[in-house]
């Protein structure tokens, strides 16, 4: 059995504010730079619109009456996307690096995963320092521990202990924020 096309119905582009014809008030306050400010009835601030060339955006509808701007629609909608797109861009984005230990780490590689935890802080990225526990090495929890305060007490001077060491499950996880830099 062939199935049959049927056509969707099109989606209209909703506008975030009403323009030109889709104004239902009466009066309207005009306010630009290329205006004479005031309350106009709405065919003639439609008119002044049309004279340039440009839009009736309605600005604030819940005024009494609604407050109206006459400009390019299309132009103020891509500058409103591009400054929306350029204040993402600036938000800051946290990025977490994670270090791993085993209860009974050595010297020597608790060492090297210091200075990779440095370096991360440094970077200005947050820290995740855990311990994982394998099999019956759960014991050894006091170990893990004290491992992981002694990382804290040694970063210090970079980062800031966000949460305390925890146990969760066979992981014990401890955050260090990175320290803000004061210049």
């Amino acid at each position: 059995m062939r199935r049959r096309f049927r056509p969707q119905p099109r989606r209209e582009n909703k506008n975030p504010h009403n323009i030109n014809e889709k104004i239902k008030a009466r009066e309207v306050r005009l306010v630009g730079d290329n205006v004479e400010m005031g309350v106009y009835p709405i065919s003639k601030a439609r008119d002044l619109a049309n004279e340039q060339e440009l839009d009736l955006v309605e600005i604030s509808p819940n005024a009494e009456p609604p407050v109206c701007k006459i400009m390019d629609y299309k132009k103020f909608l891509y500058e409103q996307k591009k400054r929306d797109k350029a204040m993402k861009a600036k938000a800051s984005k946290v990025v977490v690096k994670e270090i791993r230990f085993g209860p009974q780490t050595d010297d020597h590689d608790y060492e090297f995963k210091k200075r990779h935890a440095e370096k991360f802080l440094k970077d200005g990225a947050k820290l995740k320092a855990y311990v994982f526990f394998k099999g019956r090495s759960i014991v050894y929890k006091d170990q893990g521990e004290i491992l992981l305060l002694r990382l804290a007490q040694e970063l210090e001077d970079l980062g800031k202990v966000e949460q305390m060491p925890k146990l969760e499950g066979k992981r014990m996880t401890m955050f260090i924020a990175p320290k803000t830099s004061k210049k």
